[in-house]
């Protein structure tokens, strides 16, 4: 397993915006930007979306992703990440959005009516790349 290096973690605790790549089912990619965690211990990519949005009935499909994002204070410092959907879970994921509104929006709760159920999908890095510009 290849694991996010020390000086790009960082880059999970700023509004750092990420463009996840999962494969259609005909086998085209879709991309889509998204905030972006790290769970250190487990070494994981999280992605917190809704239930049969597009991205989340492709990584139930096809675990293949791809996630690259790019320093907000540095549009030069990038991570890129080839991996593996590991789970598609919805343990935790309430709990999740609200931490990730937080970051991004500097709110106390998620403000989006929730139309279905939150996800959480977990990514395993198979190859990380970076730059520091």
């Amino acid at each position: 397993m290849t694991s996010i290096p020390d000086d790009c973690q960082d880059l999970f605790e700023k509004e750092t915006f990420a463009h996840v790549a999962t494969l259609l089912p005909d086998g085209a990619p879709h991309v889509t930007p998204v905030w972006i965690d790290y769970d250190a211990d487990a070494d994981q990519l999280l992605v917190n979306t809704e239930r049969d949005r597009r991205k989340e009935k492709n990584a139930r499909n096809d675990v293949r992703v791809a996630v690259s994002m790019t320093d907000p204070d540095n549009p030069y410092r990038m991570l890129s990440v080839t991996g593996t959907v590991d789970e598609v879970t919805t343990e935790n994921a309430r709990e999740h959005i609200d931490e990730l509104a937080r970051r991004y929006m500097d709110v106390e709760e998620y403000p989006n009516p929730i139309e279905t159920e939150r996800v959480i999908i977990s990514i395993e890095p198979k190859r990380v790349s970076h730059f520091d510009g």
